[in-house]
């Protein structure tokens, strides 16, 4: 996969149907999200975060993407996610896809850390 196509791919995981999203999520998923219950796998990762609204709109900046082996793809960045009349959403995150097929990606982990809140 291109870096433009691991991005389109990434975004739409954020603004795209609850279908789409189970389409790409493998059952397999690991995920750590900034609320209760924090970690999560397989369908209940999937159930979490599909039953959710979509953003209408992301912006990602920071990326980073590092193919450590043939079929394995892992991006972090920060991102900044709107629903229409809502103020931002800003995380840093990461997610790791694993090839299944040509062409056929599937997430397998990802992870989101809020910013801090104050400097120490």
């Amino acid at each position: 996969m291109e870096n433009h196509q691991i991005w389109e791919f990434e975004e739409s995981l954020w603004t795209g149907s609850a279908e789409h999203y189970r389409e790409l999520v493998d059952s397999e998923c690991l995920m750590v999200l900034p609320e209760p219950p924090f970690v999560m796998a397989g369908q209940e990762a999937i159930s979490a975060v599909s039953d959710t609204p979509r953003w209408s709109r992301v912006v990602t900046s920071q990326r980073q993407v590092m193919r450590p082996q043939e079929g394995l793809i892992v991006v972090g960045y920060k991102v900044e996610a709107y629903k229409d009349d809502e103020k931002g959403y800003v995380a840093y995150c990461t997610s790791t896809y694993r090839r299944l097929a040509h062409g056929m990606w599937k997430v397998v982990q990802h992870q989101q850390t809020l910013p801090p809140l104050a400097k120490a």
